[in-house]
């Protein structure tokens, strides 16, 4: 998302953002409203381009998307309100920005009960325990298994285990993945915990484990890279072999070795 749809969603979040922590406990429902706004938008073309249009004026569609949460909470209504009040530089960011919304909200309550540490072990946990399991990631993105069998397999994975927060967000990323794979999903709310905890989550895949002191000296040098602080979290890959690949949000580093090879092949390939 960029241009005009990233203005319009950080107005939209900066405003918003004190109104739903506020909310405590009670972001969840504004959370659950807020997710199946981003359902009406994804089923129905002609609605996501009513309220992302932007020759349509506000009015007409603020009374529009009050008609669609009809009955939900006031403070979910003025939020969808401000974001089709918003200009969208495509209809699908009008959806994607409420989804942002709704799991900022659902990770609010996480906060408020302070469970939001918690619910980033676990999500990182349950993204490094898929990392072998090709046939479950591909199940739970595959649109030919129903939406309730792909959310039933996520409970069944984390066997009632985890606070109710990280049960929320996994059989949402699995109920609605709306294009994307199962681990993208809890990466991206993984990366949302990291913004409202004001640091970066940087991703560290490596052959074998990393010694605290290794963590801890990785973590200080990323930090100063990035100008903030950063959680480092660790998955072993032995098919690495050796070196280091490095996520951090959008930037990549990858000194593995597969990776220097790959690079001398292509070279060689030129």
């Amino acid at each position: 998302m960029r241009g005009t749809s990233r203005a319009s969603l950080e107005a939209v979040e900066n405003r918003y953002t004190p109104v739903v922590r506020a909310a405590g406990g009670q972001a969840r429902r504004i959370s659950e409203e807020l997710f199946a706004l981003v359902d009406a938008l994804d089923s129905s073309s002609s609605l996501r381009r009513t309220l992302a249009d932007p020759s349509v004026e506000g009015d007409p569609k603020s009374a529009l998307v009050a008609r669609v949460l009809d009955g939900a909470d006031p403070r979910t209504v003025e939020i969808a309100q401000a974001l089709v009040r918003s200009r969208w530089s495509a209809d699908a960011d009008l959806a994607g920005a409420t989804e942002r919304l709704a799991f900022r909200a659902l990770l609010s309550s996480a906060e408020a009960d302070g469970t939001l540490g918690e619910v980033e072990d676990e999500l990182f946990g349950l993204t490094r325990s898929l990392a072998g399991q090709r046939e479950v990631r591909r199940y739970l993105l595959d649109d030919a298994f129903p939406a309730q069998a792909r959310g039933d397999l996520v409970d069944r994975i984390l066997g009632g285990q985890g606070t109710a927060i990280t049960r929320a967000v996994a059989r949402r990323a699995a109920v609605a993945p709306r294009g994307r794979r199962f681990v993208t999903t809890l990466n991206h709310v993984g990366d949302l915990i990291a913004e409202l905890r004001s640091r970066e989550v940087a991703t560290v895949v490596a052959a074998a484990p990393l010694s605290p002191t290794q963590t801890d000296r990785l973590a200080a040098l990323l930090g100063r890279a990035l100008g903030r602080p950063v959680q480092v979290n660790v998955v072993v890959d032995p098919d690495v072999v050796g070196g280091l690949r490095v996520q951090a949000g959008p930037d990549v580093i990858d000194s593995t070795v597969l990776s220097r090879l790959a690079d001398a092949r292509r070279q060689l390939a030129g």
